[in-house]
């Protein structure tokens, strides 16, 4: 395949044509340095094949600290040194990546003033930064010059300047940004063609072969009436290629459209297709042009390289997923490449929470440092059952029948997958999952009786326990035989809304389950929340506001600050009454069907004789959370079988 085919970038060969691109680890130290997690996370993606590893943004400049653990350039040597070493050892390139966020970082930490070149508010903050100086015009691109020499003299193979989201480089090239009436704001690509000379020229001074320099290109900022748009983007890529730029990564965003960088699975993937070909076509070949835009499948990837889109492709979220994807299709093996679901809801760490970067189907992914060899063969085989076949229950299967048991899984449905196979995007790692277990020769039964599980628990030496979540107990008054359906049953087909009237859906949660159904249904859905904006949960991955657009274009009735009180039932479906959390006013709707998205409480667990607990619980059966927790739990307890 063309991915895995070696790729000469400027003096330098990448041995396979796939990039790891830089992204919010949140896995520095408090002295903002590259650390021992960030060298074994990036190790692994180099083990698996990933051709091209580009590491954290590092800030060029102390005027920059956009979140906690944002890295220091200045202060990255000996970690970048460390994480050159470790990639290098499987054959990849490492580049640093260079940055600077101008207006769209934050004062909270350096309690200094952004810089910026305008008094542009930050969209989030709402703060207004530093109109930059000529002194510090001077500083910051001194600083990338500073930058690239020391990453190059850790043993790194060139750097990356980031002209893309959360960008300083892209702020000065911007119309929306860029309101100067001084010579940076007359030509506003002087600032950036001016830091890449000024790093080309440090690169050139560090000896051969000669360092790379990449530049990450914003090519859409989706704000056409003053930013950059595709029509523009062949001229600047040309413009700035000629400045001595030995790849070009092809991304979009702006300040105004910060959550179409990496957007969910609520759009298409390879969004910048378009766009990357306009631009390859505009540089000449030795400028190696990369896609980049949620770009997560290897056929999607090898269509692209050969239909002259890009010469290499961009595929972060899907590395985090799974590190080893170059090797498993080098093994004939991509049919089991662990799938990105693009969820963003642990890839994502700039949030309140400032969790490190992970993933829901791999929740090893940064936290290979610390974490245990899960699959390590087992010195003692034994015969396993796992009760339920949700996520908790396909995981824990696959990795015990990976380290030799013999494993049987009891589902008491018709289909393994819980409701994760049918309520958000879960439904490929689903399948992938049950796929895995039954290569493994896992025994899946069905529609398994209470007398057949007591059957199968005395004929195993082992016993895990996934049996999932119920729907939670209501807090508000169900009178007069009204029926409110729980969505787990909606998704499940097991019970069915009406073909017409309205349906009121209850989301105390403000996550992504009742949003999708509201979504839906469009104008005839009504949805209560306690919050002040629909789906407020959805803010940690970047789709709070995509949400709100997608419900307002639907018809979607989103009643606000509304604490449910009654349901009562009616001839036609069911009176609803909610109250107003601040002003105590009281309303009352209509509905044909009322829908639950609440909150949900652990499953009964499978009792002995005695009424004593079964082996070893996980997942939702111990306390209801996502994916990533069914999945980490589901390690733990296969390995201490």
């Amino acid at each position: 395949m063309q991915i895995l085919q070696p790729l000469e970038i400027g003096a330098r060969r990448s041995p396979s044509r796939l990039m790891f691109g830089p992204h919010v680890t949140n896995l520095g130290d408090d002295d903002r340095s590259i650390t021992e997690r960030h060298v074994a996370y990036y190790a692994a993606r180099a083990r698996g094949g990933c051709g091209v590893i580009v590491i954290e943004g590092a800030s060029v400049h102390e005027s920059d600290w956009p979140y906690e653990r944002a890295p220091l350039a200045n202060r990255c040597g000996e970690g970048w040194k460390a994480v050159g070493a470790a990639v290098h050892e499987h054959g990849a390139l490492a580049i640093a990546a260079l940055d600077h966020a101008g207006g769209q970082g934050s004062s909270a930490y350096s309690q200094r003033p952004l810089w910026a070149p305008s008094r542009v508010p930050e969209v989030n903050t709402r703060e207004v930064p530093k109109w930059m100086e000529e002194a510090d015009i001077a500083a910051v691109i001194d600083g990338f010059g500073e930058a690239a020499a020391a990453a190059v003299a850790a043993g790194l193979d060139g750097v990356e300047i980031n002209a893309g989201q959360h960008s300083l480089v892209r702020q000065f090239m911007s119309g929306l940004t860029n309101h100067r009436g001084d010579q940076w704001g007359a030509d506003k690509l002087l600032f950036a063609r001016t830091v890449i000379a000024t790093v080309r020229q440090r690169l050139d001074l560090s000896g051969t072969p000669r360092p790379i320099l990449g530049l990450r290109l914003s090519c859409d900022e989706l704000a056409p009436w003053a930013g950059i748009t595709p029509e523009m983007a062949p001229g600047i890529a040309a413009d700035l290629g000629a400045a001595g730029v030995d790849y070009l990564v092809v991304v979009r965003g702006s300040i105004f459209s910060a959550e179409k960088t990496r957007p969910d699975f609520h759009e298409p993937t390879g969004f910048n297709i378009d766009v990357c070909r306009a631009v390859k076509a505009a540089v000449p070949d030795s400028v190696a042009v990369f896609l980049q835009g949620s770009v997560i499948d290897v056929g999607q990837a090898e269509w692209a390289i050969g239909d002259g889109v890009c010469d290499g492709v961009e595929m972060t979220r899907a590395h985090i997923a799974d590190p080893e994807i170059a090797v498993k299709v080098q093994w004939d093996k991509t049919d089991r490449i662990r799938p990105c679901i693009r969820c963003n809801q642990a890839c994502q760490v700039r949030d309140a929470r400032n969790p490190i970067v992970s993933c829901v189907v791999e929740p090893s992914s940064g936290h290979e440092k610390n974490d245990p060899h899960w699959y390590d063969a087992t010195t003692m085989p034994r015969k396993v059952l796992v009760i339920g076949g949700g996520p908790a229950g396909l995981e824990a299967a696959r990795v015990a029948a990976t380290r030799g048991h013999q494993v049987t899984i009891a589902e008491a449905t018709s289909e393994v997958g819980g409701v994760a196979r049918h309520a958000g995007p879960g439904r490929t790692f689903v399948d992938w999952l049950e796929n895995e277990v039954r290569g493994l020769g896992v025994t899946v039964l069905t529609d398994v009786t209470p007398d057949r599980l007591a059957e199968l628990v005395a004929a195993h030496q082992s016993v895990v326990q996934a049996t999932g979540s119920r729907r939670g107990v209501p807090d508000y008054s169900i009178e007069s035989g009204a029926t409110v359906i729980d969505v787990a049953d909606v998704r499940r087909g097991t019970t069915s809304l009406p073909a017409a009237g309205t349906v009121v859906i209850l989301d105390p949660i403000g996550g992504p389950i009742g949003v999708a159904l509201a979504e839906e249904l469009g104008e005839r859905a009504v949805l209560v929340t306690p919050d002040n904006i629909a789906g407020n949960e959805l803010s940690r991955t970047g789709d709070l506001a995509p949400a709100n657009v997608r419900l307002a274009q639907r018809g979607v009735v989103v009643e606000r600050r509304a604490i449910v009180r009654t349901v009562e039932a009616t001839v036609n479906g069911a009176h609803v009454r909610i109250q107003d959390r601040f002003s105590g006013e009281t309303k009352q709707i209509e509905a044909a069907a009322v829908v639950d998205a609440g909150f949900r409480l652990p499953n009964e667990l499978v009792s002995d004789a005695s009424g004593g607990s079964i082996g070893v619980a996980i997942g939702d059966c111990v306390a209801p959370r996502t994916i990533l927790e069914a999945v980490l739990e589901a390690r733990r307890a296969a390995l201490a079988i």
